[in-house]
């Protein structure tokens, strides 16, 4: 029974410290300062990630790679390329001969 007053004591001081509670005196401007502050943090992360990837940077990225192919679709179009290969399959032994041959 001792239990049972302890904790009937307890759930009225509880209750009675509802009585207590007063309002909080904020600055002015307080909620607004701090949505501020949270949603400046959360750029910042977000900048953090790709900083250095800047459409500056990508931009040129863009100009080398289509410079660069285009490059090496003209220089696989020449007829240089062709002799080049020509010489290869010659030097290899890779070319068709047409000599004649005892065998054939």
């Amino acid at each position: 029974m001792d239990t049972n007053n302890n904790i009937v004591e307890e759930v009225k001081s509880a209750l009675d410290s509802i009585t207590l509670i007063q309002e909080i005196k904020t600055p002015p401007f307080f909620k607004d300062k701090t949505m501020r502050k949270l949603f400046d943090a959360k750029v910042a992360e977000e900048k953090i990630i790709f900083y250095w990837f800047t459409p500056k940077l990508q931009l040129a990225t863009l100009v080398c790679f289509i410079t660069l192919n285009a490059f090496a679709l003209i220089q696989l179009k020449t007829t240089i390329y062709d002799s080049n290969v020509s010489n290869f399959g010659e030097n290899y032994s890779l070319s068709n001969n047409n000599e004649t041959s005892i065998l054939n």
